[in-house]
């Protein structure tokens, strides 16, 4: 493991961050799969009087009070701002409180009700953000508060310092990354981690992160100081384009997903985000409904115009929480019963909850997309991976759903049918790309495989944005391209739909490559490569690669070609 440190830097007129960062992933973070570290960003704005916003997670609590300690006197401190809480930074808090008993705590109404759970009544002070509140600090900083809730963070709390004109935007336009630069210096090489957080962390809540951009629109801000990674500077605007650009993406889709859930400890919402990244990934959108604070009237509101719907719980003492009664009650009572359906839940010894819903769903007539999703304790990178995969599965087969009920419209004689007819001709070698991360392996049948230069030796894979596959392609991560001799038999293995999970060279000869993936023994040549860049090409990415090394197998045999009738499918 390496060693974990604080930069501390001025950003602005009386302005500081202390960036708590590590190069490992966090274990809070194990549905985020990029695992490039990150940073945990925290300010102090001293004015006459000082506000820390955002201390870290438990992870850093020991190397972020050293650093603050030796800047300034903790007493000093009265109010501590934050964005959202979890029990990761209420052990921060704690530790906080005992060398500043008087500092008031800055935080919106769902913020200070969980924070008297974690921390315990009267612990602290509060000035509860519930509106348009500011704060002066004196010196010019008189803050002002916007409540930017999500489902994810129904606490979320943004500010913004009129005086330096930064807007301290917590969850939004972060990105999960570790490195020297405190500044986005050069932003376009962030660009895909932004991104992938986005898709993470954001997609499933296109809607409340657009009207939370609306809210940022009216401030003039130089820097967003952000929870995580570099602080955006010189790529603001572009960003903010970006931003507004992938949420159009997201709410044009014209099918939806309600995703509804209530989490105890987080290990359910954790579940819930893999599913929802899984479903965005196939060009489906999701309406994620956090049913502790959402109220009965939106719920059935969002699930009446939605064309599936999953439903996840917790199990406590033996049942499922109220919000999630009154939710599934709303479901039963209002959902279309053609829907396509989906159960999932975490618990610690039981799980019954899980069971209720399985058997409601199922007795209401409603078809399930997958099979219930039940997971003990806290969910692993191998059911992250299955859950998202599970959520791909559940957006391809609504998307067939909806194709078979569509008024067919003959195009045999069309322009679009002669073009689809004429790119069909193009052809490509056969390959199965293979790609692991951790304890995570993948592989998919390929044909949109090209040499894109000589120097480096490096070629293009074309991968789409739904297969399971993708998110083990990013910058940096190795991969193999097994490149198959005619024949029938690797071809049809890898042709046939996986289920979430299943193990895709089952039966199949491999071995390991020096950059950790699969050779496939019966290949006709191999290369190992590493992905140097990525671009997003409408349903695909284009994926380009640096050959490391590679080997012809059988020389003797010909390369498979794939032939096709029409570009409009592999």
């Amino acid at each position: 493991m390496q060693p974990r440190d604080t930069q501390v830097l001025p950003i602005a007129s009386d302005t500081t961050v202390y960036r708590s960062r590590t190069w490992d992933r966090l274990k809070f973070e194990i549905e985020y799969g990029l695992q490039r570290g990150t940073t945990a960003n925290s300010y102090l704005i001293e004015g006459e009087k000082t506000a820390l916003f955002d201390p870290p997670g438990e992870s850093f609590t020991e190397i972020f009070l050293d650093s603050l300690q030796n800047r300034i006197s903790l007493a000093s401190i009265d109010y501590i701002v934050l964005a959202h809480v979890n029990p990761n930074r209420a052990e921060t808090l704690k530790a906080l409180l005992k060398l500043t008993p008087d500092v008031t705590l800055v935080c919106s109404n769902p913020a200070a009700l969980s924070l008297e759970t974690l921390l315990g009544k009267n612990a602290a002070n509060y000035f509860v953000i519930k509106g348009e509140e500011t704060l002066d600090l004196g010196n010019g900083h008189h803050l002002e508060f916007l409540l930017t809730p999500t489902p994810r963070w129904s606490d979320q709390l943004c500010t913004y310092d009129p005086k330096t004109e930064v807007l301290f935007t917590d969850k939004i336009f972060g990105a999960h990354v570790c490195g020297e630069q405190i500044f986005d210096e050069g932003w376009q090489v962030y660009q895909e981690d932004r991104r992938y957080y986005f898709d993470c962390l954001m997609a499933p809540h296109a809607s409340q992160v657009a009207s939370i951009l609306d809210k940022f629109q009216g401030k003039s801000a130089k820097l967003y100081a952000v929870g995580h990674g570099p602080i955006v500077r010189y790529g603001l605007r572009e960003l903010t384009n970006a931003y507004r650009e992938w949420l159009s993406q997201q709410q044009q889709q014209t099918t939806k997903v309600a995703l509804l859930y209530a989490s105890a400890y987080g290990n359910t919402a954790t579940i819930a985000n893999a599913i929802a990244q899984g479903i965005t990934k196939a060009g489906v959108a999701v309406e994620a409904i956090n049913c502790e604070f959402t109220d009965p009237e939106t719920t059935k509101s969002i699930i009446q115009n939605t064309n599936g719907l999953i439903i996840g719980s917790p199990t406590l003492g033996g049942h499922a929480p109220t919000q999630i009664q009154t939710a599934l009650g709303i479901i039963l009572s209002n959902a279309d019963k053609g829907q396509l359906a989906g159960v999932f839940g975490s618990y610690g010894w039981s799980g019954e909850a899980i069971d209720l819903l399985e058997q409601k769903i199922k007795d209401a007539g409603f078809r399930f997309g997958f099979d219930p999703i039940r997971v003990k304790f806290k969910p692993t990178d191998s059911t992250i991976k299955y859950c998202e995969e599970a959520g791909t599965d559940f957006a391809q087969k609504l998307k067939r759903k909806q194709k078979r009920q569509a008024t067919r419209q003959a195009v045999t004689d069309s322009q679009a049918a002669r073009t689809e007819q004429a790119l069909g001709r193009v052809v490509g070698a056969l390959c199965v790309v293979t790609a692991k991360k951790g304890e995570v392996a993948n592989g998919m049948l390929a044909s949109w495989v090209s040499q894109a230069t000589f120097s480096p030796p490096g070629l293009t894979v074309a991968v789409a944005k739904e297969r399971a596959i993708e998110s083990l392609m990013h910058v940096g991560d190795p991969f193999v391209l097994n490149i198959l001799p005619e024949g029938k038999q690797l071809q049809k293995h890898f042709m046939k739909n996986y289920s979430p999970g299943e193990d895709r060279f089952a039966d199949i000869e491999t071995e390991q490559a020096e950059n950790g993936c699969l050779i496939l023994k019966q290949a006709l040549a191999y290369i190992e490569l590493e992905v140097e860049n990525r671009m997003e090409c409408g349903d695909h990415w284009l994926v380009y690669g640096v050959a490391k090394a590679g080997k012809v197998l059988d020389p003797e045999k010909v390369t498979a070609v794939h032939h096709r009738n029409s570009g409009s499918h592999y």
